[in-house]
């Protein structure tokens, strides 16, 4: 009998164990002193090519995080960057990719009407791993393909930190 009681009461345990593995999930984010380091180096990226931009920074979640204004980057930057990074973050891939898909694809044409999403080259997701923790994205260059390359740069700089 108390054989049977004991291996009921660590059965129920184990199924409760397992039960709040599955409901708490640990995941990673975007800390403030990476977020500032990204948009530094994507500022500093741009600059070196003589673009005038803005780096947005964002977590997981699309909030912000680390914003980076060159001297001379038109007052539209902001948003634009900003929309960008929230963007890449939400759908977990470029604002690149999203364009092209929207252009070709009737049935995404609609993304862009998600209030907050600008479907437009230049966001970019931060990765560890597979895992997104958040997204740069940059307004300013003359391109949404240079403004990626300028994010893609700023990545690449804390790419050690991102293992």
């Amino acid at each position: 009998m108390k054989a049977t009681v004991f291996a009921s009461t660590l059965a129920l345990s184990l199924i409760a164990s397992v039960a709040n593995a599955q409901a708490v999930r640990t995941e990673k984010n975007m800390s403030l002193e990476l977020a500032s380091q990204i948009a530094a180096a994507t500022v500093a990226s741009c600059s070196a090519s003589g673009y005038n931009v803005t780096a947005a920074v964002v977590d997981r979640a699309g909030h912000l995080r680390a914003l980076q204004r060159a001297d001379n980057a038109g007052p539209h930057t902001l948003g634009a960057a900003q929309g960008k990074a929230y963007t890449s973050a939400s759908a977990r891939n470029t604002t690149a990719a999203m364009l092209e898909n929207v252009q070709k694809n009737p049935g995404a044409a609609t993304l862009v009407d998600i209030p907050g999403f600008l479907v437009l080259g230049g966001g970019v997701p931060v990765k560890v791993g597979n895992e997104v923790i958040g997204a740069v994205g940059v307004g300013g260059a003359p391109g949404g393909h240079l403004d990626e390359q300028c994010a893609n740069a700023g990545i690449a700089k804390v790419a050690e930190l991102l293992k």
